[in-house]
């Protein structure tokens, strides 16, 4: 369970923080009362940066993928609009 510290208390209890992080998960760490950071385990970092998928596969993936293929990508080859006089 996530736990929430202030940021001087987190800064006077660091190893306690980083323990509690590795034991009992995500530590939040609020200044002024605003979350604003996180403590968390390299285990759990590395879980959830291995998990991210790059844009193009993402995009590539996607349900609307198919409807790409239907889309009109061909430039407007109308003239430019004359110049209005102001």
């Amino acid at each position: 369970m996530a736990r929430t510290w202030q940021l001087q208390e987190a800064k006077n209890r660091l190893s306690e923080v980083v323990d509690e992080a590795l034991t009992h998960g995500p530590q939040i760490i609020t200044r002024r009362g605003i979350e604003t950071a996180i403590v968390l385990s390299y285990a759990e970092y590395q879980r959830l940066a291995l998990s991210r998928v790059g844009i193009s596969t993402f995009f590539r993936e996607s349900p609307l993928a198919a409807a790409a293929e239907d889309l009109d990508l061909a430039r407007d080859s109308s003239p430019p609009r004359p110049d209005i006089a102001l």
